[in-house]
């Protein structure tokens, strides 16, 4: 049996261990060790390749930027950060039609851009917002489409772990990457705002004005938020001058965020337990999921389907763009039922040699890339961040949470398409590094 019907073998046996519900980390490692043990004709080198993958993982000092922005996201949430957040938005924001809609989403993208994690943003945002939402009578679509499609911009709105991990598949810099993230991260929320405001003028009773707030208010809620925004500026702002790596600003960042603790009595021996606790959990999520895909890397590799695609679709009479489209249309379809970082890490692998043949920027694709996965993580069947948002309020219907993400899918695919046709909205602010 030739090596790339092997290869053709281990996707099909990967997607049906995926279909299975296997944990996607253990699918790719089992896949490609398999693989490998297939064409090597003996399991001993295939044991030998995947444990050195998985130290060579848990061991790279490159991905210790992980625990430790998800550290400085776990600290952010046990000290109230969230709410804060939430309540300046709310004070600023609430007067408009569907003015907590907004404040939500407004709230998302400032938490976003410390937690680092999409589903992490929804389920605080959930906790913090749907409450509010819920007593001052908003429809139940648009609240849980607002919440659960405001959270998705946690994985664009740097610092983002989908981000750093797409950076260490291509070699791209995570803070150039994170950088390409926030015009268009401040892109979207003025999209979803625009659109809340639109549908709430149309129709009030999908969500009422809130009484305007007093200037006392208005000041107390700023004074309240200032040092995560001082922070946020501090670990980018560090970033672009050059002044941390991106580990040295992580390290920065968490050590930040105990100081706000502190700094607001809130760093409690609990408090700093469950935030380690959680941070453990998450990191090793990611570190397995990140080993299984270098041991399927590896598998790929020796197949040489990267090259075979590249050589097949660089073959077609087509224009690069097209191709480009294709490939998107696909990360669409496939985040619908793959989790975004796990289909980040399956498939890049596979398109990076066509990428390369077409000259494609990789800082500007990687912006399109986690723009289109952010559609999956709101739409079914999959659809996590909704899941999350319906876990945190009981008794609402999925399919009601579901329906009210429609139009922030249609949204999205707007944003995909201004960024596809402008690449300078993503690229000016890496370029003047």
């Amino acid at each position: 049996m030739s090596t790339f019907t092997i290869g053709i073998l281990g996707f099909v046996l990967m997607l049906l261990l995926l279909f299975l519900s296997m944990p996607v980390g253990f699918v790719m490692a089992v896949t490609g060790c398999l693989g490998f043990a297939a064409i090597r004709g003996s399991l001993g080198p295939a044991v030998a390749m995947a444990l050195s993958e998985t130290y060579d993982t848990f061991s790279k000092y490159d991905y210790s930027v992980i625990p430790l922005f998800i550290f400085m996201g776990q600290v952010a949430f046990h000290s109230g950060i969230s709410r804060r957040l939430f309540d300046a938005a709310y004070c600023w924001l609430g007067r408009l039609p569907g003015g907590l809609g907004v404040a939500a989403v407004g709230a998302c993208a400032a938490f976003g851009s410390i937690c680092g994690s999409g589903p992490a943003t929804a389920a605080t945002m959930a906790a913090v917002a749907m409450p509010e939402m819920k007593k001052h009578k908003y429809d139940l679509a648009l609240s849980a489409g607002a919440v659960a499609s405001g959270g998705s911009l946690g994985m664009l709105i740097p610092p983002s772990v989908v981000f750093i991990v797409y950076g260490f598949m291509t070699e791209q810099s995570p803070a150039k990457l994170f950088l390409a993230g926030v015009i268009p991260g401040l892109m979207y929320v003025v999209l979803f705002g625009l659109y809340i405001v639109w549908a709430c003028w149309r129709k009030p009773e999908l969500g009422p004005p809130a009484p305007p707030a007093s200037a006392r208010d208005l000041l107390r809620s700023l004074l309240g938020v200032i040092d995560p925004l001082l922070l946020f500026a501090l670990v980018m702002g560090g970033m672009f001058c050059g002044w941390f790596t991106p580990i040295e600003a992580a390290a920065v960042g968490a050590f930040g965020s105990l100081l706000i603790a502190a700094f607001r009595k809130c760093l409690t021996w609990k408090m700093l337990w469950r935030s380690l606790q959680e941070t453990v959990r998450t990191s090793c999520m990611v570190l397995i999921i990140i080993a299984g895909a270098m041991i399927f890397g590896r598998f790929l590799a020796i197949t040489r389907l990267p090259v075979a695609l590249a050589e097949f679709l660089g073959g077609l009479p087509l224009p690069g763009w097209m191709i480009l489209v294709s490939i998107l249309l696909f990360f669409v379809l496939m985040g619908t039922v793959v989790d975004a970082l796990a289909m980040i890490l399956m498939t890049i692998p596979v398109f990076l040699p066509v990428l390369q043949a077409l000259n494609v920027d990789l800082i500007w694709f990687g912006v399109l890339v986690v723009t289109v996965v952010q559609i999956g993580v709101i739409s079914p069947p999959v659809g996590v961040n909704v899941y999350v948002v319906c876990g945190m309020m009981r008794g609402l219907p999925l399919q009601t949470a579901f329906r009210g993400c429609v139009p922030f899918m249609i949204l999205l695919l707007l944003g995909t398409a201004i960024l596809f046709l402008f690449p300078q909205i993503s690229l000016w602010l890496p370029n003047q590094m």
